[in-house]
């Protein structure tokens, strides 16, 4: 398994770094999560340059001469940035030129022994020989990259420098829902063979806030199992994965137990290490979303469960410390469960005790459910007779004098499952009744514990013009 590798951006403020940062995620931050009671917070998101997919780090503007206050704060997030990075972009400004911060940042990247690329930005329509790029040779790290963030200047060849000897693997599409043809029979599409065939072994991942139980759940189910975890080599950053079987089902254990090495770990709750769960997440087929039942649904629960909804991954909450509740209490839990997570309402919710092992059973269970959900070969002809049902039973709405009428369905990828849905003024469908269709595919098919995307195709009209 090749994980993707992790890009910081640093550099003092007003350098360009969020441009960039936005310029890598086409602007669309898509994995951003905020982390409640991390001052300043780093900001992740999901960048791709071509087929090279990796996570990319935006940090505050960084002091890291700064001793009190928050920008003591935002150095020890940038500070723990470059720790978790395979490479650090360090961003100067040549409009502004060389200044003594840009020194200070260059002195600790050096000391930091991580692979450094010297970025200068706003450097539009300047070549390498310009005075105002060479003068940062004087920082010592090499080679200044001239680059320019807000108009896309060696963007591209910069991350292809940056992700050298990385070991990034391609990204491989699902079945292209384009290659159906929007006029072909229903009856005459043959799912099952464009369907990968489903690896024999779930990989797991265990994620959470520190101190929800992970690593005692993993215990608990190895320790049941009686079977020897081992290390699976060539992982990048000491990503753990353990594997054990039960009951002739092969599981493969991601765990996100804050697996750093002691001169990485900056503070106590830097143990939980935002970089891992996001790439122990994008490695599994099914996640378990762990919750401390004794401390009340946080923020950063809702936005690890929003990071597993956007990948798609399949999911299956385990509320942990149940047993140290009164009914108070766990009435408390479920109802701040259903207003900050209701958007997980797909998913199977257990209630456990790691430590006692009740509950416990019934997990793997659940996991082995939505992992058979996430990779479900769904036919043409079954998901056109749910559609026309559907349809006779509640009518899409109309928008003017036209209805949307819907012909057809097909599967156009698994993991998480995805169906296609062909007609004509399909685009006038409202969100409502995607969402009716989901639940009616969702219990027609069994679909518990994954999320479900729903596609419209709406036929070419060439007459639309006239």
């Amino acid at each position: 398994m090749i994980l993707k590798p992790v890009v910081a951006l640093v550099g003092r403020p007003n350098v360009g770094k969020s441009t960039l940062f936005n310029r890598l995620t086409r602007s669309r931050q898509a994995l951003v999560a905020d982390f409640s009671g991390l001052t300043r917070d780093r900001h992740y998101g999901e960048g791709r340059v071509g087929e090279k997919p990796f996570i990319v780090v935006d940090t505050g503007g960084f002091e890291p001469i700064a001793k009190t206050g928050i920008l003591h704060e935002m150095a020890r997030q940038t500070k723990q940035a470059i720790a978790e990075a395979d490479v650090v972009i360090f961003l100067v400004d040549a409009r502004a030129g060389l200044n003594a911060h840009d020194h200070d940042i260059a002195r600790l990247l050096r000391k930091s022994g991580q692979r450094v690329l010297l970025c200068v930005n706003k450097a539009e329509g300047m070549r390498e020989g310009n005075p105002a790029v060479s003068e940062f040779h004087e920082l010592g790290l090499g080679r200044p990259y001239a680059i320019s963030a807000a108009h896309g200047d060696g963007i591209n060849d910069l991350v292809e420098i940056a992700l050298q000897g990385l070991g990034v693997e391609p990204v491989v599409h699902d079945f292209d829902a384009d290659d159906a043809e929007p006029g072909a029979d229903a009856t005459d599409h043959d799912d099952a063979a464009d369907q990968p065939e489903v690896e024999h072994r779930i990989k797991l991942a265990i994620v959470g806030r520190p101190n929800v139980g992970k690593s005692t759940l993993i215990n608990t189910l190895m320790g049941e199992e009686r079977v020897i975890a081992f290390d699976l080599p060539g992982t990048t950053r000491d990503a753990i994965e353990i594997e054990f079987e039960r009951a002739g089902k092969k599981y493969t254990l991601i765990d996100t137990a804050g697996l750093r090495k002691r001169g990485k770990v900056f503070e106590a709750v830097e143990k939980f290490s935002v970089i891992k769960t996001l790439q122990a997440i994008e490695a599994s087929n099914v996640v378990m979303l762990m919750i401390d039942a004794q401390h009340e649904v946080s923020d950063q629960d809702a936005h690890i469960a929003g990071f597993i909804l956007e990948t798609g991954r399949a999911l299956v909450v385990a509320i942990n410390k149940w047993d140290g509740l009164d009914t108070e209490q766990r009435e408390r839990i479920q109802r701040e469960f259903d207003r900050k997570l209701r958007f997980l309402s797909f998913a199977r919710v257990h209630t456990i005790s790691a430590l006692r092992g009740q509950g416990v059973n019934t997990l793997l269970r659940s996991v082995n459910a939505a992992h058979a959900a996430a990779f479900a070969k769904l036919s043409t002809p079954k998901l056109t007779r749910e559609l026309q049902a559907a349809i006779e039973q509640q009518p899409p709405p109309r928008k003017g004098i036209f209805r949307p009428k819907m012909r057809y369905a097909h599967q156009g990828g698994q993991n998480p499952p995805l169906i296609i849905v062909h007609g004509n003024a399909l685009d006038a469908i409202p969100d409502s009744y995607r969402r009716y269709l989901e639940g009616r595919f969702r219990d027609a098919f069994e679909l518990a514990g994954t999320p479900l995307r729903i596609e419209f195709k709406s036929s070419f009209n060439p007459y639309a013009d006239n």
